[in-house]
C-alpha cells in the first residue's frame, strides 16, 4: 500500500548537477521524517540526508556544503538538489520515509524504502 519511488538519477561528469525526487502514495496520513541514502558495490549503505516535518535537517559529512535536502509536506514528497558532485558519489539513491503503522497519535512507526536510482559521476 505505501510506495516511494525515485527518479532523477543518471550519468554526470564530475563537478555537475543531479536533483533527485521522491514521491510517495498509498494510505499515508503523514510522515515523521525523510532522507536519502546510498550504497555503492562492496560498500555498506550510509546516510545522505534526513529532514523532519517541521524542517530540521542532518547531513552526511562528506556532502555538506554541496547537497540540500527539501521536503513538500501536503504532498509527501522529499528531493535531494546535489550540486559539483564527485566520483565517491556514485551509488544507489534511496528514499526512506518514517510513516506511523496507524492513524493514532504515539502510533509506532516503520521505515519505507523505495526502488533505488542509480547516479554515476565519471569523467
Amino acid at each position: 500500500q505505501v510506495q516511494l519511488v525515485e527518479s532523477g538519477g543518471g550519468l554526470v561528469q564530475p563537478g555537475g548537477s543531479l536533483r533527485l525526487s521522491c514521491a510517495t502514495s498509498g494510505s499515508i496520513f503523514s510522515i515523521s521524517s525523510m532522507g536519502w541514502y546510498r550504497q555503492a558495490p562492496g560498500n555498506e549503505r550510509e546516510l545522505v540526508a534526513r529532514i523532519t516535518k517541521d524542517g530540521s535537517t542532518n547531513y552526511a559529512d562528506s556532502v555538506k556544503g554541496r547537497f540540500t535536502i527539501s521536503r513538500d509536506n501536503a504532498k509527501n514528497a522529499v528531493d535531494l538538489q546535489m550540486n559539483n558532485l564527485k566520483p565517491e558519489d556514485t551509488a544507489v539513491y534511496y528514499c526512506n520515509a518514517n510513516i506511523p503503522l496507524f492513524d493514532r497519535p504515539g502510533a509506532p512507526r516503520n521505515d519505507y524504502w523505495g526502488q533505488g536510482t542509480q547516479v554515476t559521476v565519471s569523467s
